[in-house]
């Protein structure tokens, strides 16, 4: 009998994914990883997490093993989180946790109990296609994470079996209520990966001091003080706190860029505002799941998780860095969030966007 040691979250989808290893006669282990460091401050979950996933082994009979990768973590996503920022960009990090840890060490530690293959309850497709496994979209579009996959490793995602990517969210759900797992109305989570849901700017305040600055207006105009670069995104419009403005439409205020030399924070009116819309972007170094293509070709890309596909064309440049042009200008695109390539159902791979054109003309 083959071993599979699935990542067990305590939450429904890695629930069922270890319920049906074991129908398809698998050996399965489970392992809970505590990556972040518990704090009383109500928010962090772990500690009923690990005990929902208790309680799930316990159903299904498997052996449950527990791991703290938190210094790895800290060292190798964490760190470059806070880097990020304080560069003035905005990162994900849940594209860096699946690739260093869950598909990283987690897979590694996998292999150290005996497995034969990791398993998980991500919501995509590992297709055996001709030259090595493919990452394909998951059936449910609503719950696809293919984007947060993309920089895993294809030798580590041939290692991995992913028993979810084929079913519907409810049908996840409905699986779990049959077989009486405890975890079957389980809210989905949702946060940064591991550290989980918080207040967002207090959490960050921890680790990044304020550094005021002016808010102004693109054609100059001082409207008010942010606390810092950091704390804000592009396309962002809440904790503005600006107002309207004597002479201005009564329209809301959006982010529309960074000064990060005057660590000024620049900001437009109306959602889609010239300055929002971007119609080209450049990348660094891509990661390839796919055979990398030397000459420019079409494709849908990802600027963002939950972002329908958008019709683009992708030129390679030097370095492995790609230039992006997108059929139909794209709103608010982010430097250091990842821009992810498909062919249909394909994930090709992606990068991180570190340049953007911010309109046409421009």
């Amino acid at each position: 009998m083959k071993r599979v040691v699935v990542g067990l979250s305590g939450g429904v989808d890695s629930a069922v994914a270890a319920l049906l290893l074991k129908e398809r006669g698998w050996e399965v282990h489970g392992l809970f990883m505590s990556n972040w460091e518990e704090d009383d401050d109500g928010y962090c979950t772990a500690a009923q997490d690990f005990q929902d996933a208790r309680a799930v082994a316990a159903e299904l009979g498997i052996p449950l093993h527990r791991v703290s990768f938190a210094a790895e973590y800290r060292e190798r996503v964490f760190r470059h989180f806070l880097a990020e920022y304080r560069a003035g960009r905005t990162p994900n990090p849940d594209v860096l946790c699946n690739r260093e840890i869950k598909f990283g060490v987690a897979l590694r530690y996998a292999a150290r109990l005996g497995a034969e293959a990791f398993a998980t309850g991500h919501y995509a497709r590992l297709v055996a296609g001709h030259a090595g496994i493919e990452l394909h979209k998951a059936r449910d579009r609503t719950k696809d994470q293919s984007y947060f996959l993309h920089a895993v490793q294809r030798s580590e995602l041939a290692r991995t079996v992913m028993p979810i990517g084929d079913l519907e969210k409810t049908e996840v759900r409905a699986r779990a209520r049959q077989a009486g797992l405890p975890v079957f109305d389980k809210p989905d989570s949702t946060g940064i990966c591991f550290v989980g849901e918080r207040p967002f700017r207090e959490f960050l305040g921890r680790y990044l001091p304020d550094r005021p600055g002016p808010i102004e207006s693109a054609d100059g105009q001082r409207l008010g003080e942010h606390a810092g670069l950091s704390f804000f995104t592009l396309g962002q419009r809440a904790g503005l706190n600006i107002g309207g403005r004597p002479g201005r439409p009564e329209l809301p205020w959006y982010v529309a860029a960074k000064d990060t030399a005057r660590n000024a924070l620049i900001v437009v009116q109306g959602h889609d505002h010239p300055l929002l819309l971007s119609p080209a972007l450049t990348t660094g170094p891509l990661h390839w799941l796919a055979r990398p293509r030397p000459e420019r070709f079409p494709c849908t890309v990802k600027v963002r998780y939950r972002q329908a596909d958008q019709a683009a064309s992708l030129e390679p440049l030097a370095g492995g860095a790609a230039r992006i042009v997108f059929e139909r200008p794209q709103r608010a695109v982010t430097p250091g969030q990842y821009a992810v390539v498909y062919a249909g159902e394909r994930c090709l791979g992606g990068a991180v966007i570190e340049t953007v054109l911010a309109h046409a003309g421009t």
